[in-house]
């Protein structure tokens, strides 16, 4: 039950309340707090095992911030997906400048090596971090190419909304690791797909799933 309610909140547009109903309807009572518990002990294990088992990502990469706020405050969502728009990592910082786009940059390229291209808007803040750590990266700095990063901030926009905004930069950092991890499984392009390739997809997806929360339960 406990993976069935992390998989819930994080694969649909739903707060603890609709959890907690749907579990309720499986004649499962608990609290609200509970789930909320659940969420933030065992997202971050479903999606760290997610991570570790994704195959390489592309060696193109796009990378774009976005500002949340947070308690009144601007906050930055950096967000870098591959070629295939699956979500490399995020990460949220206090600043839009040359030493925030270092600090994720950097985080990228010692998750998975040096890319072969980065694109970017044409925030000039990417310019020298890129430079100094991928001297061998092609970045493209250019506002129309980056389109397909910035719709893929859309889920958050929605999520942000739902939960009634994010509380502290700690929260939003760990929900939205874990949240975009999850999708990157159970959210495959499905205009890219037929309808029986589709199935096959969003089954695989399940016995992975259900693989994690055996290893993690274990």
């Amino acid at each position: 039950m406990i993976s069935y309610a992390v998989w819930a909140y994080h694969r649909f547009a739903l707060n603890t309340a609709d959890v907690e109903g749907l579990l309720a309807e499986r004649g499962v009572v608990v609290s609200r707090e509970a789930i909320r518990l659940w969420v933030n002990r065992f997202g971050p294990q479903f999606a760290a095992c997610i991570r570790r088992d994704r195959p390489r990502p592309s060696d193109k990469w796009r990378m774009d911030e976005v500002v949340v706020p947070i308690n009144g405050m601007k906050n930055w969502l950096w967000r870098a997906i591959d070629a295939n728009g699956d979500v490399l990592d995020v990460l949220i910082q206090p600043r839009r400048n040359a030493k925030a786009a270092k600090r994720f940059f950097a985080r990228l390229v010692a998750a998975y090596g040096d890319p072969r291209v980065v694109i970017t808007d044409k925030l000039r803040s990417y310019t020298k971090p890129i430079q100094a750590i991928a001297p061998d990266t092609d970045h493209r700095a250019h506002k129309g190419l980056n389109n397909r990063i910035e719709g893929s901030h859309r889920p958050t926009r929605k999520r942000e909304k739902i939960m009634g905004r994010f509380k502290s930069p700690r929260q939003a950092q760990r929900f939205l690791a874990a949240h975009d991890q999850v999708s990157t499984i159970f959210r495959p392009r499905r205009y890219r797909l037929s309808a029986l390739s589709y199935r096959h997809a969003r089954a695989d997806a399940f016995d992975l799933w259900n693989g994690y929360a055996v290893e993690i339960s274990a």
